[in-house]
């Protein structure tokens, strides 16, 4: 071998390398494309795992299934005693008004002796 067929085989071996390096950036091209959607991919999961995590901490501190139904039963077991008490009072006022009437008459009749006293 001479040194014009080694310099034509460098020079083919060097075009084949060229082209072995045009073909690689063109498909990596495709790649670097499908590894920025990874990317893209990888920090939403993050973002969404991140809010799981705050949502299911924020889970813990509500009430539960039986939690919130001892709370219905409390609530219905206060309005039946708000209704038996407003009744109670109702009768009690009702009274109360009765042992008034007298009061009020007699108030009332004072109040014309002293008119009649001040127009005489």
């Amino acid at each position: 071998m001479n040194t014009v067929e080694v310099s034509q085989f460098a020079g083919l071996a060097l075009a084949i390398i060229a082209l072995l390096g045009h073909a690689k950036g063109f498909f990596s091209s495709g790649e670097k494309l499908l590894e920025e959607r990874v990317e893209k991919l990888e920090k939403r999961t993050d973002l969404m795992g991140e809010k799981v995590q705050q949502l299911d901490s924020d889970m813990k501190h509500l009430p539960d299934r039986d939690t919130a139904h001892r709370m219905e039963i409390t609530i219905e077991r206060m309005a039946g005693q708000l209704a038996t008490l407003d009744k109670s009072l109702q009768g009690q006022l009702a009274a109360l008004d009765e042992r008034m009437k007298p009061v009020d008459a007699l108030g009332r009749r004072l109040q014309e002796f002293l008119l009649d006293r001040a127009r005489s």
